[in-house]
């Protein structure tokens, strides 16, 4: 199963309660809509079942907890820019900041795999 959700960010509403909401956005700067879409593509990419809910919400933890909201954004939008064709996307495909922004990306999410899926 993968775990990953890159691409563009999907707009959704994820209803918690608000005290879930409290601790997911507790110690970082990521708005309580990114943290929603996070989880909603997550739990879209890796099913729509309890377990699901809690590792995406780990992942989103983790992601939160390497890169500030800032950092996550830019990354997410050279992702969205890579999807683009034409000449005029090349500059986000080869540039070298768009290629460390997305690296950076992929290894927090890859530590989120690590420490929120071990056993999914």
């Amino acid at each position: 199963m993968r775990h990953t959700i890159f691409g563009p960010v999907l707009a959704a509403t994820l209803c918690t309660s608000p005290a879930l909401a409290m601790a997911a956005s507790a110690g970082n700067d990521y708005p309580s809509e990114a943290i929603a879409e996070y989880v909603y593509a997550c739990m879209k990419a890796n099913g729509e079942t309890r377990p699901v809910l809690s590792a995406c919400a780990c992942s989103i933890d983790v992601v939160a907890s390497l890169l500030t909201y800032e950092r996550y954004l830019t990354a997410s939008t050279f992702l969205s820019m890579h999807q683009l064709h034409g000449e005029g996307a090349d500059i986000f495909r080869n540039s070298p900041r768009s290629n460390a922004s997305i690296q950076d990306l992929r290894r927090a999410q890859a530590e989120a795999d690590v420490r929120c899926f071990k056993g999914n």
